[in-house]
């Protein structure tokens, strides 16, 4: 049953968020943000199937994927776009990263209600670092009743100034600065970033932790990596105004401890119209 805890996962208890959406008119959604490399377990096997049992688990609306993997050899040639958004019963929009031939690897958003790509595209790295591996964005508006959802995912880099010229750009006029990105909008993704890094610091001038808006005392917690002992914060949900947040769960079972070296950051959301 959705918003039913789920056994094993660390929960924070909601708060109703200053600027909350009419209850009547809003609509609750359920996201997840989950970084999978490439389907890759602890275990060291590549499982999509594994990936797609803990998503569905959540019963969530919106998925955003970090490290997915398309017609890659490492992983059998598979689209794991279209596999996992096959398996869990959504449309899978993806973004190539990197793009070597025919293999692919990058972010994807998968979602069972209405959207449509609005931008994927590269986010800049470092000029004096050439080697760094390409990062990359995607935003997706998805219709949730008379709600237009703004969602934007994204996998930051390694070096604490290759994510501040990441964070730049998202803040800037192609992403969060355009004016058809306007609220109710949300940025999830894992940004190898911590509360009190500069990259973080300077998202949050714009859009707010979701875990802030729970209530919890304790919003600083919340670990996601790596999956077997987490340690740090760094899969994040930010939202704009015109949405409340109602929980912030960490999934912490031990189906996706063994599914990737990240668990699942699940957010249970309310976005009502203007």
């Amino acid at each position: 049953m959705r918003g039913e805890p789920i056994e094993g996962q660390t929960e924070e208890r909601p708060r109703i968020a200053a600027e909350v959406p009419n209850p009547v008119a809003s609509r609750r959604l359920r996201l997840v943000t989950y970084n999978v490399r490439h389907c890759r377990g602890t275990d060291g096997r590549v499982a999509p199937e594994r990936v797609a049992q803990v998503i569905a688990a959540l019963e969530p609306d919106i998925v955003a994927l970090q490290e997915v993997d398309v017609g890659r050899a490492r992983t059998g040639g598979l689209d794991q776009a279209e596999e996992i958004a096959r398996l869990v019963g959504m449309f899978a929009h993806f973004h190539p990263a990197l793009h070597i031939e025919e293999e692919r690897y990058g972010d994807a958003l998968l979602t069972h209600l209405p959207s449509r790509l609005k931008r994927a595209d590269a986010l800049p790295g470092l000029l004096q670092r050439p080697g760094l591996e390409p990062r990359g964005a995607l935003w997706v508006e998805v219709t949730a009743g008379d709600v237009a959802l703004q969602v934007l995912t994204t996998h930051f880099g390694l070096l604490g100034a290759e994510r501040i010229a990441q964070a730049e750009a998202l803040l800037g006029p192609d992403w969060l600065g355009d004016p058809a990105c306007r609220a109710p909008t949300v940025l999830l993704g894992d940004f190898n970033a911590t509360g009190w890094s500069r990259a973080y610091r300077r998202l949050s001038r714009r859009l707010t932790d979701a875990r802030r808006l729970t209530g919890e005392r304790r919003w600083r917690g919340g670990a996601s990596f790596p999956s077997r002992f987490p340690l740090l914060r760094i899969d994040h949900v930010f939202v704009s105004e015109r949405v409340a947040v109602e929980r912030v769960a960490v999934v912490d079972t031990p189906l996706a401890r063994q599914a990737s070296d990240h668990l699942p950051v699940l957010a249970e959301i309310r976005v009502g119209p203007g």
